[in-house]
């Protein structure tokens, strides 16, 4: 038997496209689905494991001798618990933990380890706000992280007087995909919304648009923080809105509020 519907949800018929990396691109889509939204997935970033070399494993085996370390994703969190499972039968003690935000706390926290997090906010430079990172007297901290990312943690860190090591446990790609599925997806489809919450994964979305016709300037785009938002400016896209949170109903909450408000989603919302 069919669950009953209400009348009206939030999100009825509204069509958005999810840009997220899997599995957290499907999980989305489902909360954008409860609420009445159409929803397609097209993943802008790839995620895969870098090789187990030596290099790491020493890094992993003198985890000890870190007084922080720092994970900057849920994926970078995920992984290093797995490196954790095979060589530290005790978490280490002694060891401050931090996620960046709070889906990264919680995968650390899910493990059983007390994990910091900003107070508000789920970026790099709130991180960096909190006490226990102002002032670091020669103490090692370790940044794990992607193949490449952002230098703002470790160069800060290390001008608060950290010794700082960076250690990369994944790389990013973008899929390859033909022109008839990027059409369907963007002009066929034709998203209000389009969710991408990253730099690199707005990046990628302007750069395979252009031979689709597709016109982003039209499409309201959800980004992470202001620092994204404005970067989709400066391409010339200003319709943003910026969740208070990057939860799952979060963003679909700021999505249909964005939506509902009387300009259509034509400025930006935080």
């Amino acid at each position: 038997m069919a669950t009953p519907r209400p009348d009206s949800l939030p999100l009825e018929d509204r069509r958005i496209l999810i840009c997220r990396p899997q599995p957290e691109a499907d999980r989305l889509a489902g909360s954008f689905r409860n609420a009445g939204a159409v929803v397609q997935v097209l993943p802008l970033i790839a995620r895969e494991p870098l090789p187990e070399d030596p290099a790491t494993r020493t890094i992993i085996l003198n985890l000890d001798e870190y007084s922080h370390v720092i994970a900057v994703s849920p994926y970078a969190a995920s992984l290093l618990l797995e490196w954790l499972d095979t060589w530290w039968p005790q978490v280490p003690s002694g060891v401050h933990w931090y996620g960046v935000g709070a889906g990264t706390a919680a995968v650390l926290a899910g493990y059983g380890l007390n994990t910091r997090q900003p107070e508000s906010g789920h970026s790099s430079e709130d991180l960096l706000q909190l006490p226990e990172l102002s002032t670091l007297n020669h103490e090692k901290v370790l940044v794990v992280r992607g193949q490449e990312g952002r230098e703002l943690i470790p160069q800060t860190l290390e001008q608060r007087g950290a010794r700082v090591t960076v250690l990369p446990l994944y790389r990013r790609y973008c899929p390859d995909y033909d022109e008839t599925t990027l059409k369907a997806m963007l002009n066929d489809f034709s998203p209000e919304v389009i969710v991408t919450l990253s730099g690199e994964t707005l990046n990628n979305l302007i750069a395979l648009s252009e031979n689709t016709g597709h016109n982003l300037e039209e499409t309201l785009l959800v980004v992470p923080v202001e620092r994204i938002a404005q970067q989709a400016r400066l391409a010339g896209l200003r319709r943003t809105c910026i969740p208070g949170s990057l939860a799952d109903s979060t963003i679909v909450a700021a999505v249909a509020e964005q939506l509902a408000s009387p300009d259509g989603g034509s400025g930006n919302t935080k």
